[in-house]
């Protein structure tokens, strides 16, 4: 636990460190995103969708739990969110997954 003197003393957070951080980190990730191959595509939506699924647990708990409204507010749009990723993740990945199935019957050959 901190003391009391050693939380006073401490700086209050920069905005605009805070801002810079958040910024590089966002073209980081997108740069990231938009080099990964189309084949790994899907097992990449279910990594996000697994972390999504966390944020949902968590936000779940902040709603429902004895908090002041408005940090019950934010809870509800993230449970929102998160829930929105989700859905969203799993008709993308099952559209892909469609794109992949062929219309012949088993025992039919294929060419000859």
């Amino acid at each position: 636990m901190i003391p009391t003197e050693a939380a006073a003393a401490a700086p209050p957070p920069d905005i605009w460190s805070q801002l810079y951080v958040f910024v590089l980190a966002s073209f980081i990730g997108l740069g990231v995103i938009r080099r990964v191959s189309r084949l790994l595509h899907t097992p990449l939506m279910s990594i996000t969708n697994a972390i999504s699924a966390i944020a949902v647990v968590g936000s779940i708990i902040v709603t429902g739990s004895d908090y002041p409204p408005g940090i019950r507010l934010l809870g509800a749009v993230a449970l929102f969110a998160s829930m929105t990723n989700i859905v969203s993740g799993f008709l993308i990945t099952d559209r892909m997954l469609k794109m992949f199935k062929t219309d012949r019957k088993p025992g039919e050959g294929g060419p000859s």
